[in-house]
């Protein structure tokens, strides 16, 4: 299985505080490997407390469904074919922020996950950490 690198992970990270800083939001940035393991995680000065959490686990979410979890989103929802979903794993979250990383060969090798304000610009500074390493 390949795997996203120390350097790769500090990429990822520093694009994504480049666009938080751009669009003037204070951010917690986390990226994974492809275990779903903590890789980076940067909490930037005056980033909610409470979206630490968030973000770590919109990383895991979207690695261990290697989808954005947006999509996620859209398939728990009540009558949806993963209604309750966010309950299972110790808790996910099915909310844009959070996006699989994949490598120049389509394998997934890690994911990133944001959170510290709307789920659209959370969406959008996870973008920005991704195109990192187009």
């Amino acid at each position: 299985m390949s795997d996203i690198s120390l350097e790769q992970a500090h990429q990822v990270v520093g694009a994504a505080i480049e666009r938080a800083k751009e669009i003037g939001c204070k951010m917690n940035i986390a990226v994974v490997d492809a275990g779903a393991n903590l890789k980076a995680f940067v909490r930037m000065d005056g980033a909610w407390l409470g979206s630490v959490d968030i973000a770590q686990k919109k990383a895991r979410t979207a690695r261990y469904f290697d989808m954005p979890t947006g999509a996620i989103g859209e398939l728990s929802q009540p009558g949806g074919s993963l209604f309750n979903i966010e309950h299972s794993n110790g808790g996910l979250i099915s909310f844009p922020g959070g996006l699989p990383i994949c490598n120049g060969a389509g394998e997934v090798i890690g994911a990133i996950g944001v959170s510290g304000s709307t789920v659209e610009n959370d969406h959008d500074v996870a973008g920005a950490g991704l195109r990192a390493l187009s």
